[in-house]
C-alpha cells in the first residue's frame, strides 16, 4: 500500500468512511485520481465535494461528518445533532445544525440546517475529530429544538446525571447561557434552564429532607426566616443553614468528589454570615445520587467535627 493510499485508508477508518474532497487532495490524491474513483462508485457523493467509502455503511455518525466537512473548516456542529455527537440523552439527528462565521453563507441543504453566528471561543472545542459546541450550549440547544416537555426533559436528565468529571452541573449551563444571551433561541433556552434548576433544586431539597428522617437527625425547620431572607431548611440551634446549590457559577473543586461548590445566591450567604450563620451548599446531583455523604456532611457540621475526605465543611 502506497502511503497516499495508507492515509486515504487511515483517514476513512477515523471519519467512519467519509472524506472531503480537499482531505483526499491534501493526503496526496490528484483531481484525476479522485475523480476515476469516483467514477468507478468506490466512493459516493453525500454532499458537495464531500464522498463515503462505499465499503463503509451509510451511517448517522457518517451524515454528521459529511455535513460538517461540507459546511467548511470553520464550521461546529450545534444543536440536537451536537448534544447527540456529546452522547447525551438524545435521539440520533434528523436534521444536523452547523454554524458557521457570519461572514459565511453557505445554502442550506436537505437534512443541513446552517446558523450564521459568532459563537464565544469557550462555546467551541472539538469531540471525535469533530468542531462542536461544548456539551453546555449543545445541551441548551437541543432543549430548545425539542421545545416544551421534550425541553424540560432533556434538562432534567442532564441536571440530575451522577456527579464526576463530565456532568454538566448547574453552573456550567447557567455560564453557556449567559454566553449566549440574545442568540437567537437564548430566551426560550433561559426559560427551560431556570424551569430545570426549580425542580432539580425543589426535588433536591425534598429528599434532604426524607435522608435526614430516615437518619433520624432532628431540629431542623423548613422555610425558617433569618435576617429578612428566608432559609428551605436550618437548623436553628445550630445556626446552620443547608441550601441547594443554584446554577451561578462557583469556584473549581475536585470534580470526583463535588459536595459544596459554591453557594450560587452570595448575597444570601453574605446576609446569613452577618447574622452568625454558617451555610452548607449541597450539589442537586450529590443530594440524589449519595445521600449518605449528605447525612454525613450535616453532621459533621452539626457536631462542628472536622470533614472527612471528601466532605465539606460549612461556609462561615
Amino acid at each position: 500500500m502506497t502511503p497516499t493510499a495508507s492515509a486515504i485508508e487511515e483517514l476513512l477508518g477515523a471519519q467512519a468512511g467519509v472524506l472531503s474532497r480537499a482531505q483526499a487532495r491534501a493526503a496526496g490524491l490528484s483531481v484525476d485520481a479522485v475523480d476515476r474513483i469516483l467514477a468507478a462508485r468506490r466512493w459516493l457523493p453525500v454532499q458537495p465535494r464531500v464522498y463515503r467509502d462505499a465499503a463503509h455503511p451509510d451511517t448517522v455518525e457518517a451524515g454528521v461528518r459529511a455535513a460538517v466537512l461540507w459546511a467548511g473548516a470553520d464550521a461546529v456542529l450545534s444543536g440536537a445533532a451536537a448534544a447527540w455527537w456529546w452522547g447525551l440523552p438524545i435521539g440520533p439527528p434528523g436534521t444536523v445544525t452547523v454554524t458557521v462565521p457570519r461572514r459565511r453563507a453557505p445554502r442550506p441543504r436537505d437534512g443541513i440546517v446552517v446558523r450564521r453566528r459568532a459563537l464565544d471561543p469557550a462555546d467551541v472545542t472539538a469531540h471525535r475529530g469533530v468542531p462542536v459546541t461544548g456539551r453546555a450550549l449543545a445541551a441548551l440547544e437541543a432543549a430548545v429544538e425539542l421545545g416544551g416537555a421534550g425541553g424540560a426533559a432533556l434538562l432534567d436528565r442532564v441536571l440530575a446525571a451522577p456527579p464526576g468529571a463530565d456532568r454538566l452541573d448547574p453552573a456550567r449551563l447557567v455560564a453557556a447561557h449567559a454566553r449566549n444571551v440574545g442568540a437567537r433561541g437564548s430566551a426560550a433556552a433561559g426559560e427551560l434552564l431556570a424551569g430545570a434548576l426549580r425542580r432539580a433544586r425543589a426535588g433536591a431539597a425534598h429528599r434532604i429532607r426524607a435522608a435526614l428522617v430516615r437518619a433520624r437527625i432532628g431540629g431542623w425547620r423548613c422555610d425558617h426566616p433569618v435576617a429578612g431572607v428566608v432559609v428551605p431548611l436550618a437548623f436553628p440551634a445550630a445556626r446552620v443553614a443547608v441550601e441547594v446549590r443554584s446554577g451561578a457559577p462557583a469556584p473549581a473543586t475536585d470534580a470526583t468528589a463535588v459536595l459544596v461548590a459554591g453557594t450560587g445566591d452570595e448575597w444570601r450567604r453574605a446576609v446569613l454570615r452577618r447574622a452568625g450563620w454558617r451555610v452548607l451548599v449541597l450539589d442537586p446531583a450529590e443530594v440524589l445520587h449519595r445521600p449518605g455523604r449528605v447525612v454525613a456532611a450535616v453532621r459533621y457540621v452539626l457536631t462542628d467535627r472536622p470533614p472527612g475526605p471528601g466532605l465539606p465543611s460549612a461556609a462561615g
